[in-house]
């Protein structure tokens, strides 16, 4: 395949500074790593937080962001094994790891003390061409569509690893929190897919019907509601077996500690700046909750979460719009009015 020298892509130079659309040289990969054409990247809000740069963990500068990158493999370094130019590989958050430390051994290499970030140590998905490390890079089945894809390696991952961690069956309830937005939509299906009744949480009634269409049995609206808890106790009956916290809403997750039922589990996906809960000893211990956070999926996880979406069990709602819009996507996210994922086609 014919691989320019130069490509469009969006790169900040500092945090919280202009976004830029212009050409910057195409990488070469590394002898571990593949070159992916990227076709689309979804937009997420760990993105937004690594332009402003407000999380404790310092970004790469200048950085070109992004790491729900879809596309096909058109370079590789001499050592890469296991692919072939042309087939489809995604850009993950999780770009390499030493693949040697007792967190790579046991599984959990997104703990890796040397992970490489993508879209936050490592230039990432918000541009035509990006490297990836071949171990870590995702396989996406040919014929895939990309533009659907794309969510399914940040978002679609690190929810369904969350379910996961939670330990719900098939016939508990499970709450999600944040339901319409680009992690929420996507934690309803694979929660209703794995057998869970779904409580949908956020705010507003186009939320609300939104979250119904995408599998919550119950939605309840943490806004309008009176007594969000005593709403809830009573749709499951005495409360959640778990709750999936991917809002960013402090109060939110505060809350979901009181909306568990005993033995019940409150799940933090999302990463508010500087917030923390408040979660009561006697209470804690009286009625035996948990509280987890998880992270994004490993390899496995991955496979599994694409694999449900590849076999129609899930489906991103997306809304496709250009490379160069990103500054735009940004405006809505900080003010709340996604829902679903925004998708950049890198071709505009």
């Amino acid at each position: 395949m014919s691989i320019p020298k130069t490509q469009k892509a969006v790169i900040f130079e500092t945090n919280g500074g202009p976004l830029l659309y212009k050409d910057i040289p195409v990488p070469k990969p590394a002898p571990h790593e593949l070159l992916i054409n990227v076709k689309y990247s979804g937009v997420c809000h760990t993105d937004l937080h690594a332009w402003k740069g407000d999380w404790p963990v310092p970004t790469k500068l200048p950085l070109v962001g992004g790491h729900e990158g879809a596309g096909v493999v058109v370079a590789m370094g001499e050592n890469v094994k296991g692919w072939k130019i042309g087939d489809y590989a995604g850009v993950k958050w999780l770009n390499g790891s030493c693949l040697n430390c007792q967190y790579c051994n046991h599984t959990d290499e997104p703990n890796c003390d040397d992970a490489v970030l993508s879209g936050y140590t490592h230039d990432g998905s918000f541009q035509q061409y990006a490297t990836a490390d071949a171990v870590q890079a995702a396989r996406i089945p040919a014929g895939t569509d990309l533009a659907g894809a794309a969510p399914i390696l940040c978002a679609g991952v690190t929810v369904y690893k969350a379910i996961k961690t939670s330990g719900c069956k098939a016939g508990d309830w499970i709450g999600i929190s944040g339901a319409a937005g680009g992690l929420g939509s996507l934690a309803v299906q694979y929660a209703k897919v794995m057998g869970m009744r779904v409580v949908g949480l956020d705010v507003g009634a186009e939320k609300g019907e939104f979250a119904k269409s995408m599998g919550a049995e119950a939605y309840v609206d943490v806004k309008a509601e009176k007594d969000v808890v005593a709403a809830v106790k009573k749709i499951t009956d005495g409360g959640l077996h778990a709750i999936i916290n991917v809002s960013v809403s402090p109060a939110a997750m505060q809350q979901s500690v009181e909306l568990v039922r005993k033995k019940g589990v409150v799940v933090l996906v999302g990463l508010p700046q500087d917030a923390s809960i408040n979660v009561p000893v006697f209470d804690s211990v009286f009625r035996t909750i948990e509280v987890r956070a998880s992270y994004v999926g490993n390899r496995a996880d991955t496979f599994e979460a694409m694999d449900m979406f590849c076999r129609g069990l899930v489906k991103c709602p997306i809304k496709i719009v250009g490379l160069s819009e990103l500054p735009g996507v940004y405006k809505l996210m900080e003010e709340g009015k996604i829902l679903g994922r925004y998708v950049l086609d890198t071709s505009k």
